[in-house]
């Protein structure tokens, strides 16, 4: 290929997508994250916009390619349609780091401000609006990429992810410098500054490293059974009592192992546990079995008329004697899947999701456990952290995240999925304890360590010990305040540009020399 004949912005651009895609589960080289952005930086400046789209476009589509697999194989789409789907989300993520890159690159020229200045900032302040915006969608925020590097993400219980993100930002801003400028003081300065971020952020990690990885004085004998029930069978009437023998006799494997808790994933139950059906029966007799307490995902409903029901996405927890101690119901739920936005308007779309009818949200519901509590987090909920805050502040001892990713296949998502929870456990210092139906099944410290997990696509028990209590961590008590600084200075940086008479003169497309 003549490198000549291509453009050489986007060419970098796009190198710069498929390193940092590298970066993420699978196949999972972290450390390229601290680079992976340079070849973008260096050549940024001709094309600010497009040379960002570019390498977010080539980034998401890689990440994300498993969506496709689920569109066709579980949606119903065909080729074309599924196609256009991923497409069209791809090009709205990848605006956001184009926004990013365009934003900073405008500074510049206007003000003269280098990127280690201005990019952290509005790349973290973006990330968060993507993630609150249109329901939100923070799937692989470039923090969690370091789900592997314990030493970079332990700041999570001060800043969240968002505060690993940054790091990494300042870092490629400051060896894109280096090589830009290696002779120019403004380059050595901007290496001194990230060099004294790094320090305090890796001196932070092992700091919190150091100390004992389980502090909380109550324990709990947790069992995980990972179910493995295939996608095209779950919801057949069929099937019901093949299920309910699988996790059964799975659960009754696990008593050798003790459990005072046995949990089974989101949607075990492919019926009503509600209703006092003879499947539900056999459920509700299974605790005195176990002489323990049962967690069960469930579908749920209210009827509010005589033709008029809400449905939930839940999970019921039973006492070992048997007894319903309570239901806590899905609240962030998945657009197009598990219900439809603005269904007035968009009602003739049909949703992704094989199940019952459209769910409604829920409320934070901790569910009561001999003197402890339990926060649940079903399926995707894992990856929004004011979901799992809200349960600690609302009591939680432990953090349960149900779900069911056999719609994920064996691509790279189930991983995705699962890195991203782990940050939820450092930033408040709480155990998780993860069940999914293929896997993967886990049990995660506050350290963000996976302690014990399992195989996908494996029937199979995971039985470990679980800390109770959550630590009292800066995050908790203040949440996204990190984001929330880099929101206000990125909106200075937006002010400030609104108020320069240059305004008009930038154009899309900068013409002043890339360097490379």
């Amino acid at each position: 290929m003549n490198l000549a004949r291509l453009d050489r912005t986007l060419f970098f651009a796009a190198t710069s997508g498929v390193l940092l895609a590298a970066a993420f589960p699978r196949p999972n080289l972290f450390w390229l994250a601290w680079v992976a952005l340079v070849p973008l930086l260096l050549v940024m400046r001709r094309r600010p916009f497009a040379a960002g789209f570019t390498a977010g476009g080539v980034f998401f589509a890689i990440v994300l390619y498993w969506l496709n697999f689920v569109m066709i194989t579980y949606g119903g789409l065909s080729f074309p349609f599924a196609v256009l789907a991923y497409l069209f989300l791809v090009v709205y993520l990848a605006s956001y780091i184009g926004l990013a890159t365009w934003l900073s690159s405008r500074l510049e020229v206007t003000f003269k401000l280098p990127f280690l200045l201005t990019l952290p900032f509005i790349w973290v302040a973006l990330e968060y609006l993507r993630g609150v915006m249109f329901t939100g969608f923070p799937w692989a925020l470039i923090g969690y990429s370091q789900q592997d590097f314990s030493l970079a993400i332990q700041s999570c219980d001060v800043t969240g992810v968002y505060g690993v993100s940054f790091i990494l930002i300042v870092v490629n801003c400051a060896v894109a410098g280096m090589i830009a400028a290696p002779k120019s003081r403004l380059a050595w300065l901007g290496a001194v500054v990230a060099l004294g971020i790094s320090i305090s952020h890796f001196g932070y990690g092992f700091w919190r490293e150091s100390q004992p990885l389980d502090e909380q004085t109550d324990h709990l004998r947790v069992s995980l059974i990972q179910g493995n029930i295939d996608q095209m069978q779950k919801w057949d009437p069929e099937y019901r009592q093949t299920s309910i023998d699988i996790y059964h006799d799975l659960s009754l494997l696990a008593l050798e192992n003790r459990p005072e808790l046995v949990i089974w994933p989101e949607a075990a139950t492919p019926f009503y546990l509600q209703d006092r059906s003879q499947f539900a029966t056999q459920v509700r007799k299974l605790p005195p079995k176990l002489n323990a307490f049962l967690l069960v995902g469930s579908p749920a409903y209210e009827q509010l008329a005589a033709d008029n029901y809400r449905y939930f996405n839940s999970a019921y927890l039973f006492s070992p004697s048997g007894l319903e101690m309570g239901r806590s119901d899905k609240r962030h739920l998945v657009p197009f899947g598990e219900y439809v936005p603005l269904g007035d308007l968009l009602g003739f779309v049909d949703k992704l999701v094989v199940g019952v009818g459209d769910f409604s949200s829920g409320q934070v519901r901790s569910l009561p456990l001999d003197g402890h509590a339990l926060g649940v987090l079903i399926c995707y909920e894992a990856i929004f952290p004011q979901l799992a805050r809200d349960y600690i502040r609302n009591g939680s001892d432990l953090l349960v995240n149900l779900t069911n990713d056999a719609w994920f296949g064996r691509t790279s998502a189930p991983y995705q999925l699962l890195a991203m929870t782990r940050f939820r456990a450092i930033e408040n210092r709480v155990w998780i304890a993860r069940a999914a139906n293929t896997g993967v099944s886990a049990l995660i410290a506050p350290s963000g360590n996976v302690v014990i997990s399992g195989p996908i696509f494996e029937a199979l028990e995971l039985t470990g010990s679980v800390g109770l209590g959550a630590g009292e961590t800066f995050y908790t008590r203040f949440g996204d305040l990190f984001a929330y600084i880099c929101i206000g200075i990125s909106a200075v940086f937006l002010f400030a540009l609104l108020l320069a008479k240059k305004w008009q003169k930038f154009p899309l497309v900068c013409r002043e020399r890339s360097l490379l």
